[in-house]
């Protein structure tokens, strides 16, 4: 509104049609994964936030952030979705041969 764009402004924004738009304002759906970094930097903030207190919760912000499923995610590391979602959840750490995949991946210096 603050932009005075059209829904369908929006949608061109996105590369989704008007009815998605509509949706994601009412509630009705959610956008999916791969929409959430534009929608990021469409809105000037994250949307999803995260604890970031853990390894899990910053291994969930990059995710989100990039727009990557657990299945994503863990293509690129070499492991299974379902390990990735027991990383976000804090259920599992991370080998140490995966942990140099996930920082790198993160370019940060420290994870742990």
């Amino acid at each position: 509104m603050q932009l005075k764009l059209f829904q369908s402004d929006v949608a061109k924004i996105f590369d989704v049609c008007e009815d998605s738009i509509t949706g994601w304002e009412n509630g009705r759906s959610v956008p999916q994964i791969q929409y959430y970094p534009k929608l990021i930097d469409f809105l000037g903030y994250n949307p999803f936030p995260v604890e970031t207190e853990t390894l899990g919760g910053r291994i969930k912000k990059y995710r989100i952030e990039y727009g990557l499923s657990h299945k994503k995610l863990g293509e690129r590391i070499g492991v299974d979705a379902s390990t990735v979602g027991a990383w976000e959840d804090n259920e599992h750490v991370p080998l140490a041969k995966f942990l140099r995949v996930i920082k790198e991946l993160m370019n940060q210096k420290e994870l742990s």
